[in-house]
């Protein structure tokens, strides 16, 4: 298990701006790594502490090349790197705790580097439980079992079903069909019991069309 102190969390991070995908605390994910500046970033920090942040890029952008980055992304750590037979990379990335941006750092490499600051986030450090609803979550994960079948997604729930609820959660939330911004309103969440309650608000702006079999938000 990947574990982390206040005391070895860096003050400077590359940052992997992603649109519409997002990772949680406690999660991991796997990432194909093709771009040259971000397999440079991969390079660089397999050479050092393995951190990379997470953080996506906003809708109203108008630099697509130097995209605005939302305030909040998460900090992960590669846990699993190989190279392809192409030559990308895979990695597995696992997420440690969110941080909020103080400022961009002029720098020589093609990846962006942020300041950056944890001190709202130090919770996700802990290993305690979040206690939670269980009918509130049986109702959330009825509705996005159906939204998640009209969209196409398929979801290894009997999986799911074995991991914690946190983790349950927040693996559904990554995986949501929800926008850029929804899915950014649930990773500035403050704890998993308001984004459980995130959740079922968005997913309450969804209706479901029966008659077509397909969602319209």
């Amino acid at each position: 298990m990947t574990k982390i102190k206040k005391n070895e969390l860096p003050n400077k991070i590359p940052v992997f701006p992603l649109s519409n995908f997002i990772i949680f605390p406690k999660t991991t994910v796997p990432l194909n790594i093709f771009e040259p500046r971000y397999m440079d970033m991969v390079n660089d920090s397999m050479k050092s502490n393995k951190f990379i942040g997470m953080i996506q890029p906003k809708n109203s952008s108008n630099d697509q090349n130097i995209p605005a980055l939302h305030n909040i992304g998460c900090l992960g750590k590669i846990t699993s790197f190989k190279e392809t037979d192409d030559g990308f990379f895979m990695i597995e990335l696992k997420g440690l705790i969110r941080f909020e941006t103080i400022q961009e750092v002029a720098s020589d490499n093609k990846y962006r580097e942020y300041e950056v600051d944890f001190k709202n986030f130090y919770h996700d450090l802990s290993d305690e439980r979040e206690e939670l609803n269980f009918i509130d979550l049986e109702l959330i994960f009825k509705d996005l079992k159906s939204l998640f079948e009209k969209r196409g997604f398929v979801i290894n729930w009997k999986e799911l079903e074995k991991q914690s609820l946190d983790e349950t959660i927040n693996a559904l939330a990554m995986a949501s069909p929800f926008s850029l911004e929804e899915k950014q309103v649930l990773l500035e969440a403050k704890n998993l019991d308001v984004r459980k309650n995130r959740i079922a608000e968005i997913l309450s702006t969804y209706t479901h069309d029966v008659f077509n079999n397909t969602t319209i938000q």
